[in-house]
């Protein structure tokens, strides 16, 4: 799935890959999965075959599009080239361009756009309580004591099931947030309120470490 405009969140059992304009989300075969569009969203979507989708990660990821692969992707989802019944591109034609786009994508670094989805119910209870207000500040010794489990267990836990610690994980969480409102036209102070930075700058840093670009120039260019 291509992102050439808007965002989206496909979600699997694994968790929910963030996908903002210029991103692919990779979903292997067997995993169900859902997808949600927020803003004005152009989603573009290419099936791989069984002999190249071996190429590509076992699990779901995100991905930088190149231009390369941006233009294949537009190329492979533009009018008459989806099968072979309408007029487009050839069938060995489109097989190329598949090629092309698999070998782009392995070059390709995996970007963190990824929110696990925890498995224990202690930490699906901090989950819902942040997703619910992302802004809130508490911290994991807060939480714990809302929930009843120590923070050493829940650190420990974050650890093992996701693979990071709380507080990236929150940071995960909140730039998934991000991006839906300014996806949805709010503003970077606006947004940045909303999902518990300190300030715009704070939020300006943290945003464009991950996505690349500030939240200003995102919201413009997905408009």
């Amino acid at each position: 799935m291509y992102a050439a405009g808007g965002v989206l969140a496909v979600h699997t059992e694994r968790g929910t890959s963030i996908v903002p304009a210029n991103r692919v989300a990779w979903t292997p075969a067997g995993f169900t999965h859902q997808h949600r569009a927020h803003g004005d969203t152009d989603m573009r979507i290419v099936f791989l075959a069984p002999s190249l989708a071996r190429f590509l990660p076992e699990g779901p990821a995100v991905f930088l599009a190149s231009a390369l692969a941006r233009e294949v992707v537009l190329a492979l989802t533009g009018p008459g080239n989806y099968d072979d019944t309408t007029p487009g591109y050839s069938r060995s034609a489109r097989a190329r361009l598949v090629r092309v786009l698999v070998e782009e994508l392995r070059e390709a670094d995996e970007q963190p756009l990824h929110l696990p989805e925890p498995r224990d119910d202690r930490l699906r209870a901090i989950a819902r309580m942040l997703s619910e207000d992302p802004a809130d500040n508490a911290t994991l010794a807060e939480f714990g004591k809302k929930i009843g489990a120590g923070t050493r267990t829940l650190s420990r836990l974050f650890r093992g099931e996701l693979g990071m610690t709380f507080y990236e994980w929150r940071t995960q969480l909140r730039l998934y947030h991000a991006l839906v409102l300014l996806a949805d036209g709010h503003d970077t102070t606006h947004t940045a309120n909303a999902c518990g930075w300190a300030n715009p700058s704070s939020f300006i840093a943290a945003f464009s470490a991950v996505v690349g670009t500030t939240p200003g120039r995102y919201r413009t260019r997905t408009r």
